[in-house]
């Protein structure tokens, strides 16, 4: 089994994965800290905001989503923003130090009618300078045409969960429809944004298929959300039992192995993540996650508790623009070790 690929590998088995997941945890994170050292540069986290621009009503059965029609959560469903007051959040969430404004709709597809409104977001987010990105549920290779002429960088369509355990989440729509989404994202040229959800029920072996999935895409996803359950009373997961969290630590030193150049993101669940568990996931591979108070309807720590994390641990925003050079993996291990690096 290859840690250390000249390029990516997309001929991961399902067996190579669950390898990976049985390794024993400190040569597992080991691993992983090295292939991340190969790629990126481990300071570096990129800090993204997401903006709910369109909340509740949605179509879908998602058994972890609160804003699913189908179960009563108390919230109500929206209207689509307009442009300008999505800009407005947008300048703010960057003078908050967001590298990344992500833009989400509570729809099961995207309709024709709404995709020059949502342009306008997109092409005005653009226009700040910040990395953007979109999660609007199903669309067409036009729409994503459209979405990409507009400025979008990142289409975000999670698989939620492994292929075996997918029905047993959501049956509104088969995995295969969340497949084909993504391949007519990277049909035009755009890059995908693509991951899911742990704590939901599922066994060690549905991990395994879910990052399997993603590993042997015929493109690794460029963005690849790791979510920790937020679960929300009302919906059917509302009652689940947490991932233990050196579990989730596995799921994140994995992801970064079996998708090296991904930015592996560090996302929903971290409100009730305690600091050593962020850093571990850190450690294994994690370079971005979300800042701002709240992620679509649920909470997330606020800029005060990040910004005394991230300097507590050493990080810093990541760089953005530049070609990522990979270093050679033996210099990286080197310097995992540490043994020429200053230490206060």
């Amino acid at each position: 089994m290859r840690f250390d690929p000249a390029e990516p590998r997309h001929d991961w088995t399902l067996s190579e994965v669950e390898g990976l997941f049985e390794l024993p945890f400190m040569e597992l994170v080991f691993e992983a800290a090295a292939v991340h050292r190969t790629w990126f540069d481990p300071s570096e986290v990129q800090l993204s905001q997401l903006l709910s621009v369109k909340t509740g009503g949605c179509a879908e059965n998602c058994g972890y989503c609160s804003q699913s029609q189908h179960f009563d959560t108390g919230v109500k469903a929206g209207k689509l923003m307009d442009a300008t007051t999505v800009i407005a959040a947008a300048m703010e969430a960057k003078a908050g130090g967001a590298q990344r404004f992500c833009m989400g709709a509570a729809w099961r597809d995207l309709k024709d009618r709404d995709v020059p409104k949502v342009a306008a977001m997109i092409s005005g987010v653009k226009a700040l300078g910040l990395e953007t990105c979109a999660t609007l549920g199903m669309l067409t290779r036009d729409q994503a045409q459209s979405l990409k002429d507009a400025g979008l960088d990142y289409y975000n369509h999670n698989l939620d969960t492994g292929p075996d355990y997918y029905d047993q989440v959501v049956t509104t729509r088969t995995y295969q429809d969340r497949l084909d989404t993504l391949e007519a994202v990277r049909s035009v040229g755009m890059n995908t944004c693509c991951g899911g959800i742990v704590g939901m029920g599922e066994t060690r072996t549905d991990r395994a298929g879910l990052l399997h999935a993603l590993a042997t895409l015929p493109e690794h996803p460029n963005s690849l959300p790791i979510n920790d359950l937020m679960p929300i009373p009302g919906t059917p997961l509302g009652n689940s039992e947490a991932v233990d969290p050196l579990e989730f630590v596995r799921m994140i030193a994995v992801a970064r192995i079996v998708c090296p150049k991904t930015v592996v993101r560090l996302s929903a669940g971290r409100e009730h993540m305690s600091r050593e568990l962020q850093a571990l996931c850190f450690l294994a591979g994690a370079n971005s996650m979300f800042i701002g108070g709240k992620l679509l309807t649920t909470a997330n720590p606020d800029k005060d508790t990040d910004a005394a994390l991230m300097a507590d641990l050493g990080l810093r925003p990541m760089t953005m623009g530049e070609p990522r050079q990979r270093v050679d993996l033996s210099e990286a291990r080197h310097g995992l070790v540490g043994a020429d690096a200053d230490i206060a």
